[in-house]
């Protein structure tokens, strides 16, 4: 179950490209047609009658041409050429029945058509620009979903539900990234959170995403998948250096699944996860975190994995800190722990559909931040991943914990 994803039909997919300005969200009018109408006859009246009562000697009726102006702000194209039409008819009628000379009336009609069809090109130019906005925002979005897996994924030793909720707003749009990977040596996973925002976060979350799908299979110690991972994310930042690009970083955890009742966890400077256990959720202290991944230069120690309960009932809860750092209209973060201990013992997707209308309604629906959530438990006998093929992990050095 992948909550917070809503994918489009086939038929709205198919005809997207080719849609009319003023048919996508960009070019939505935020006044209505009746509402439109009523305003544009009250404010027509009330200067007519305020132009009728200054008389010839200081004529108020060109101010009508303001309204196409306003009109191309927040209407669509047709409206606002509705407005344009009616303010230039409007002042044509009044002013051929001025007592003003011949040409001053044809400058001032002349004048008003101009003025309104400007309008009418701007409003034009707006919904253009605002719907070439939203295609670029949607398509990094749906970069996003695509290059993260559908939620639920079932293997061998877990069961993962998850949230995903991107900012589709391109100065907010994250880095945050999640996968799931069966391997021969259990299950691997990776949730992180990319620093910065915009599209160049989302370029370093790929990368760091492409090197962990290989490393999860290829590599037996969960540190050399870590390890893996930072390097492709170095490599990254000197490319980006190259092309004049900022160096970011990735705060991520890795984790080992096995069929044992512990799970082993690499803390790559992210925030630690939270077991729902017997009815309470609590946090796993990890006493071994090491630097975000892309700063190993600074850190001078090699990364370390420890390993903490994970008893066969419970749940392992991951997440980014769109989660934590999400605030109210006053400025106060989110209560995660609190509000997380009142869902201890329902399902993996109640948890998570209680987690996100809780957020909503805390928030206002204003984000400002990616939120990534993943609820990891071991998986009933009856619904285990098969085992892929060559799935069964080589013998292991002297001493390895299984």
């Amino acid at each position: 179950m992948v909550l917070g994803l809503r994918r489009p039909s086939a038929a709205r997919e198919a005809s997207a490209p080719w849609a009319d300005a003023e048919e996508t969200t960009a070019g939505d009018a935020r006044i209505g047609s009746l509402a439109l109408a009523l305003w544009l006859f009250l404010l027509t009246a009330g200067v007519v009658l305020l132009d009728v009562f200054t008389g010839d000697d200081l004529p108020v009726i060109p101010l009508l041409v303001v309204l196409p102006a306003l009109a191309s702000v927040f209407c669509t194209i047709r409206q606002t050429t509705a407005v344009a039409v009616w303010v230039t008819l409007v002042v044509s009628a009044t002013r051929f029945t001025s007592t003003g000379s011949f040409w001053d009336v044809v400058f001032l009609i002349g004048f008003t058509a101009l003025a309104s069809s400007l309008g009418v090109f701007a409003c034009a130019a707006r919904i253009r620009h605002a719907t070439e906005v939203a295609r670029l925002r949607s398509a990094a979005v749906a970069l996003q979903r695509q290059i993260l897996r559908p939620l639920p994924i079932v293997t061998r030793q877990l069961c993962a539900h998850g949230l995903y909720e991107p900012i589709e707003e391109d100065r907010f749009v994250g880095g945050d990234i999640y996968e799931v990977v069966q391997s021969p040596y259990g299950t691997r996973v990776i949730i992180g959170d990319v620093q910065g925002k915009g599209l160049p976060a989302i370029g370093v979350g790929f990368a760091a995403l492409g090197a962990f799908r290989e490393a999860a299979v290829r590599e037996p110690e969960l540190t050399s998948v870590a390890d893996a991972v930072e390097d492709a994310v170095a490599r990254h930042n000197a490319f980006s250096a190259e092309t004049g690009e900022t160096e970011r970083f990735v705060t991520a955890l890795v984790l080992g699944f096995e069929d044992g009742d512990r799970v082993q966890v690499v803390n790559c400077g992210h925030l630690p996860p939270r077991l729902l256990h017997d009815g309470a959720a609590s946090v796993i202290n990890l006493h071994r975190t090491s630097v975000p991944l892309g700063m190993a230069d600074l850190g001078g120690e090699a990364r370390a994995a420890e390993w903490v309960g994970f008893p066969s009932d419970a749940a392992l809860l991951v997440f980014t800190d769109g989660v934590t750092e999400a605030r109210d209209a006053t400025g106060v973060f989110y209560p995660f722990d609190e509000r997380l201990g009142r869902w201890v013992g329902r399902e993996p997707d109640q948890v998570l559909n209680a987690l996100q209308t809780d957020l909503q309604t805390f928030s206002g629906g204003v984000r400002r931040d990616d939120v990534a959530v993943l609820v990891l438990s071991r998986p009933p006998d009856g619904e285990k991943a098969d085992p892929l093929p060559g799935d069964t992990a080589p013998d292991r050095p002297e001493g390895h914990r299984a």
